[in-house]
């Protein structure tokens, strides 16, 4: 069980890249969100205008050839990065820009940093991640530590075990994930997983995942490399946090 799994190339999956591409460069265009990582990066949360079964501009998102079964979608995040990634930015600590160029700012979504000291806790318990590129791949693939949901969901779980489900969205998990992510760096294999349009990549909800820095050399269309990514959201945290199934990746 690697936590993740390739589609394609694929013609559907081409068709709703295409359709997708140029309403994602409009929407980013008037985006009135600023650039981070010293303009190289625009987050692009809830941005593309898809209609909530994942269609866009009348194309379907193609659920078959994606083995995942349909349900309602968010607007998709166009994650856009620009030659250059990640360069130093005052709205970053030299800490966390050294762990961005290092470790690919590798994380788990869904754990959301919380108050002033920014502690851990599983806020968005999303069922699983699915990035679609809109643009060919250049400079900063995704990156995935293989086998890393496996002994991310046990941490999580035991450090959950000791308060009633119904409040796991509030129990502070910082240390046993940042422990458990130091141990997934020590024992899994990072993989870059650069994609094209026409494919797909689904995360499960607990693999370890970042951004590679930008190639040096590396060339990209004006609007940056642009992936789309879906992250619907489970029922409860509890669900969320239960171990992998028979038929997850």
């Amino acid at each position: 069980m690697p936590g993740w799994r390739r589609i394609g190339p694929d013609a559907a999956i081409l068709a709703w890249a295409k359709a997708a591409r140029p309403i994602a460069v409009k929407a980013l265009a008037a985006s009135a969100e600023p650039l981070r990582c010293g303009g190289t990066w625009a987050v692009g949360l809830d941005l593309l205008p898809n209609a909530p079964d994942g269609s866009i501009d009348g194309v379907p998102l193609p659920w078959a050839a994606l083995g995942l079964v349909p349900q309602d979608l968010h607007p998709a995040q166009l994650s856009t990065v620009h030659p250059g990634y990640p360069r130093p930015s005052p709205d970053e600590t030299e800490a966390a820009y050294g762990f961005r160029l290092r470790r690919d700012a590798a994380h788990l979504d869904g754990l959301l940093p919380v108050g002033p000291d920014k502690r851990r806790m599983v806020k968005e318990p999303h069922a699983w991640i699915l990035g679609l590129p809109l643009t060919p791949p250049h400079g900063a693939p995704l990156v995935v530590w293989e086998g890393s949901h496996l002994r991310m969901q046990a941490a999580l779980e035991k450090a959950l075990a000791d308060h009633a489900p119904a409040s796991w969205g509030d129990v502070d998990v910082t240390e046993a994930y940042q422990a458990a992510r130091a141990e997934v760096f020590r024992t899994c294999r990072r993989v870059e997983l650069p994609g094209h349009p026409g494919e797909a990549v689904v995360l499960h909800r607990h693999l370890v995942h970042g951004v590679a820095p930008w190639a040096e050399g590396a060339d990209a269309p004006p609007e940056g490399r642009i992936v789309a990514y879906f992250r619907p959201l489970m029922p409860s945290v509890a669900a969320w946090a239960a171990p992998p199934q028979a038929g997850d990746f």
